[in-house]
């Protein structure tokens, strides 16, 4: 049995923000669409490899998997076996203005 998997409030708008930029400045709803359905498909797979992702420095228990583009930040509560995806981040971002919990 595998883990369950949640999103966040703000991990859920960055999937949405993604979907939108990618649809209205790449004018491509169908490509929009399709990147939505592989992060929130890459997102739901840690419930099989939860620690599959790659440690953060500097944020103990935060781990980080990369899709394309995207970088996929969640924690892991071992004892209730769940994964929490904190945030779904555009790496061609600044990393400055990410703000991770």
């Amino acid at each position: 049995m595998g883990y369950k998997v949640g999103l966040t409030e703000e991990a859920r708008d960055d999937l949405g923000a993604a979907v939108r930029f990618i649809a209205v400045e790449g004018e491509s709803p169908e490509a929009a669409l399709r990147v939505g359905h592989e992060l929130l498909d890459a997102a739901l797979s840690l419930a099989i490899l939860p620690r599959r992702g790659a440690l953060v420095r500097r944020r103990p228990g935060m781990r980080k998997l990369s899709h394309r583009y995207w970088l996929i930040f969640y924690q892991v509560n071992e004892a209730e076996q769940w994964v929490e995806v904190v945030r779904i981040w555009d790496g061609r971002k600044d990393p400055a203005s990410l703000h991770l919990p």
